[in-house]
């Protein structure tokens, strides 16, 4: 069953999952509001992440841990750190504006269509020869935008495929002056493209001008590679080892979109693997299975997962030479029956430890005294994951329509990830229920998140409960105070079981686990 984004967006506001930012001003572009689930949510997959790479990182091929150590850098550095690392220089997308909505896109992220037949109309009493969508636009949504502009039917026609009457071109195969841009009336509004740079600035202390410019990261990486000596100095690591770090990002999206997919302020989940350079395709491959098998830990399904590779034309400037980069795509409602970049892993070579050598004039390569006082600059195997993608991802996979049960609809969480792992529930509001209900609450908040919920009937708890993703309901109930039972309700298959009140705290347990 097809999934829509709007409902998705509306349970995660009614249930406290995600807020618009700054939500009674009207809100701001491109930023977002954590709720109290969403927080909960957001932190057992920071900590799962956490777990699998620094407390209890993954055997390596030779059967050993590997060695991975923490780190928490700063998100304001020397500017100096942004032009070492090419994104003063670089970090640029295209960005075409429209003169009568003032809408601002990137080009990268139009698709242009002309009519096969070669043959322009008239909108307004201008000719259009094409016509500019956001990707990701159904063939439903293009032609009711035809529609709505009045378009003549023989240029559209009945088909059920667009493709049939429409060509998708590039934005260099197309004519801006009768091009009708994705939110306009008109043809001619859209505006020739230009470089505009992704990284937001600011100005630390009294003076504002160029020379106190700074900037917010626009990936939490370099942070890592600044510190890579001090780690070295200070701990006693040997290659090959990894640094890993998780913290806010910022990027000035020319289109933020698709609620918390591409936004202005983010939050990654990064690794930087230094090995020698000859063992960088062997640590590749192992990072790239190690990366796929942590997402299928989590609770998404195999079948939402592929590993891509990139092409050459969109690798990054630190990954075109070498093994380059391979993205674990999820599928999500907006990119269906496509796939979305989740996590990428890539090999930055050692572009960025060369860089920031002779930008900073520190020497960064590695002295390895166990064969023979070698010396060399490690090649990096960069797995990336985004935590605010992955909060997204875990959301979209979980989302299960249900008209067989109160509310619809239900959140099948990983019990691992659900921000409530169980809810206490007294039958009624009775003197009787209550108080041992309270008790088994005050009993299991010492080892798990659970939820004592004692307002409404029964049935609209076991409602909100299902929208929030709890795995395991207990009622307190009259046979309680006889036998000292309770009712288990299993959230995906909502059967019920009765078991000891004592054996509760080692139910969760093993279920949990």
């Amino acid at each position: 069953m097809t999934i829509d984004m709007k409902d998705i967006v509306a349970l995660c506001k009614r249930r406290g999952f995600i807020f618009q930012a700054s939500d009674i001003y009207g809100g701001l572009n491109g930023f977002w509001d954590f709720g109290p689930l969403g927080i909960a949510l957001k932190n057992n997959l920071r900590d799962a992440w956490w777990r699998s790479m620094v407390i209890a990182p993954p055997l390596g091929p030779d059967g050993s841990p590997v060695e991975i150590v923490g780190l928490d850098s700063a998100i304001i550095q020397n500017p100096k750190t942004w032009e070492a690392s090419g994104h003063v220089g670089g970090f640029t997308d295209p960005m075409v504006d429209c003169k009568e909505t003032k809408q601002r896109y990137r080009a990268d992220h139009l698709l242009f269509l002309t009519p096969l037949d070669g043959k322009s109309v008239t909108i307004k009493g201008k000719q259009a020869s094409a016509f500019a969508f956001m990707q990701g636009t159904s063939n439903e949504e293009i032609k009711e935008r035809l529609k709505k502009l009045r378009v003549n039917k023989e240029f559209v026609g009945t088909s059920a495929d667009i493709s049939d009457l429409l060509a998708f071109t590039s934005l260099e195969n197309v004519n801006l002056s009768e091009t009708v841009g994705p939110d306009a009336s008109e043809p001619g509004t859209l505006t020739p493209p230009r470089q505009f740079n992704l990284m937001l600035d600011t100005y630390p202390g009294v003076v504002r001008d160029e020379a106190s410019k700074a900037y917010l990261r626009p990936e939490t990486a370099q942070g890592i590679f600044l510190n890579y000596k001090n780690v070295l100095d200070s701990m006693r690591v040997r290659m090959p080892f990894g640094i890993a770090q998780v913290g806010k990002a910022f990027r000035n999206e020319v289109t933020p979109r698709n609620f918390i997919y591409r936004s202005r302020e983010f939050e990654q989940m990064e690794m930087e693997w230094f090995c020698p350079p000859e063992e960088a395709a062997q640590w590749f491959d192992f990072w790239v299975a190690q990366r796929k098998q942590f997402w299928l830990d989590v609770g998404l399904p195999e079948s939402m997962l592929q590993l891509r590779k990139h092409d050459q034309d969109e690798l990054a400037h630190y990954a075109k030479e070498g093994l380059g980069t391979i993205d674990v795509e999820f599928q999500f409602p907006f990119t269906a029956p496509g796939f979305g970049e989740l996590e990428g892993i890539a090999h930055r070579g050692d572009f960025d430890l060369r860089q920031h050598s002779e930008f900073s004039g520190q020497k960064l390569d590695y002295l390895d005294q166990i064969n023979g006082n070698r010396r060399y600059t490690p090649h990096v195997i960069e797995p990336a994951a985004g935590l605010t993608r992955g909060v997204l991802a875990l959301i979209c996979a979980a989302y299960r329509i249900d008209p067989n049960r109160p509310a619809g609809l239900y959140l099948d969480f990983h019990p691992s990830m659900a921000p409530v792992k169980a809810a206490i529930l007294p039958l009624t509001a009775k003197e009787d229920h209550v108080p041992t209900a309270q008790k088994l609450y005050m009993d299991l908040r010492k080892e798990y998140v659970v939820e004592l919920d004692i307002k409404q009937n029964i049935g609209k708890r076991y409602a909100r409960q299902d929208e929030i993703g709890t795995p395991f309901c207990f009622t307190i109930d009259n046979d309680t105070l006889q036998d000292q039972t309770v009712t288990v309700r299993e959230r995906n298959s909502m059967k019920q079981d009765r078991i000891a009140l004592h054996k509760v705290k080692d139910y969760l347990k093993q279920k949990i686990r």
